[in-house]
């Protein structure tokens, strides 16, 4: 803990560079403010996650457990177009408030859950809210903040996932066995006022309004909008399918491909689907990354309690250094000694995502120590950290201001889409190789090779993502993310 405690105060020492920096008077309030509703999402994360394999045993829904995850990112891929449209013509403030009231909205309708597909429903709002906010804070960041600064708002960002990867599971394990795991969905709610007390006023002095009049006067984009619904709606009836193996399913499964593939090409910049140097390839990467690594995440508890017999709060904990070695990680690629070699360091962060995703199973050999999970986690952890916050500075970096807000949906469109898809694909292969039809065969009868599977096949999508680092460096700034169906 104590050099974890040094490394978050070099994040807050750097922050103060240059100007008073994010931390300084003329940035305080603001960089408290919105680092405050990143530590929300956090702990919500961190404790969700923790709680999820109570929740749907109870619930009698195991078999759809991957639904509980996907279904948060099905729904955010709206919100994050609809963001981008709403940030760009009229400013983030509005879909950031719009997105906090959601997400608290989804948490009520989780938590008094009388089935699991409510639970999903609620989690479905969550995600709507959830990706407004994500699109709204990059927006805030592209407007407020000097370049020089975005690397270490990125860093403090990651920072405050410190706190709730350490405390979440464990608060949240602590409450799930003795009060239940709904109040670790009702009570997050009432979290929210702070951070907008204090950040709202500043986000509307800064980065509120159009960056043009032609903007402001400038309606919706229609064809976006319906592509947005397009990319949801496909998402869902994909995944649904990969949940169920009756041939009949293939129905649904042809109908979301056929939405999925043109919004795709639509909303994402031309040239991702094969790497094109510079902005596509950081967009794809982001979803490579973020993917693999978050589909293979959300069965690490499930694995531990199913197949090693820990606790609800021993399982969350495997988890818990990850969160200071991501913060680690986000604090490297800050620093602007290492600026010149970002592109190395992205190539050694996803190295580190492939090592942690072909060591986790290893633990299902029961002569191997439980808590190798936590180590090797951690090291992927630091990997994502190095990954995920500089796919966040070069995007910006290669976007106009008045292009932030539609290039950051669709870096979070990759980001959740991918998500998504690969936590459908993941969940199908657990259900296929014995992963349990309902909460007493999955706490009784999974079959190891049913995690084995989920773990190794995101093993081989990360390793994709070497490659893809290598494409990330070069490209110039554009005026818009021109999409591949243009």
């Amino acid at each position: 803990m104590s050099v974890l405690g040094s490394r978050v105060e070099d994040v807050v020492e750097g922050a103060v560079e240059q100007d008073g920096g994010v931390l300084g008077r003329s940035f305080r309030a603001l960089s408290v403010g919105i680092v405050s509703v990143v530590f929300l999402i956090a702990f919500e994360a961190t404790a969700v996650g923790t709680a999820m394999p109570v929740a749907a045993r109870e619930l009698d829904g195991v078999a759809q457990y991957a639904f509980a995850f996907s279904g948060f990112f099905t729904t955010s891929l709206f919100g994050m177009v609809l963001a981008g449209q709403w940030a760009d013509r009229r400013g983030p403030l509005a879909a950031l408030t719009t997105g906090i009231g959601a997400f608290a909205a989804g948490l009520v309708i989780a938590g008094t859950a009388g089935t699991m597909w409510v639970f999903i429903l609620g989690r479905a709002v969550q995600g709507l809210g959830g990706g407004l906010v994500i699109v709204a804070l990059y927006v805030v960041v592209g407007r407020a903040y000097p370049e020089r600064l975005r690397p270490a708002i990125m860093a403090a960002f990651a920072a405050g996932w410190v706190v709730p990867s350490i405390v979440g599971p464990l608060a949240s394990g602590a409450v799930t066995e003795q009060l239940g795991w709904r109040w670790v969905f009702l009570g997050i709610p009432v979290l929210v006022v702070f951070p907008l007390a204090l950040a709202l006023p500043q986000i509307r002095r800064r980065a509120s309004g159009p960056v043009d009049a032609d903007a402001a006067a400038a309606p919706l984009d229609r064809r976006r909008i319906r592509l947005a619904l397009g990319i949801a709606l496909g998402a869902g009836l994909v995944q649904y399918a990969a949940q169920d193996p009756r041939p009949l399913s293939l129905i649904p499964g042809a109908a979301g491909a056929a939405l999925l593939v043109p919004a795709v090409l639509g909303l994402l910049p031309r040239g991702t689907y094969r790497a094109a140097r510079g902005l596509p390839s950081v967009v794809l990467l982001r979803g490579v990354c973020a993917g693999s690594f978050v589909a293979a995440e959300s069965f690490v508890p499930l694995m531990l309690v199913t197949q090693r017999g820990l606790s609800p709060t021993l399982a969350g904990l495997s988890l818990a250094a990850g969160g200071g070695t991501w913060a680690l990680g986000s604090w490297l690629q800050s620093r602007p000694r290492l600026a010149p070699y970002r592109e190395r360091l992205m190539t050694a962060g996803m190295v580190l995502v492939v090592a942690a995703l072909l060591s986790a199973p290893s633990v299902l050999l029961h002569s191997v120590p439980a808590w190798i999970v936590a180590v090797v986690w951690a090291f992927g952890c630091l990997g994502m950290g190095l990954v995920i916050s500089s796919t966040s500075v070069l995007l910006l970096r290669l976007s106009a201001p008045e292009e932030a807000g539609a290039n950051s949906a669709a870096l979070q469109i990759s980001d959740a889409l991918s998500n998504a898809l690969l936590l459908a694909a993941a969940g199908a292969a657990f259900a296929a190789l014995g992963g349990g039809t309902s909460a007493t065969s999955a706490a009784t009868s999974a079959h190891p090779a049913a995690f084995a599977v989920v773990f190794l096949s995101m093993a081989v999508v990360a390793l994709a993502g070497v490659w893809v680092t290598t494409r990330c460096g070069s490209g110039e700034r554009v005026r818009r993310a021109a999409p591949e169906g243009s």
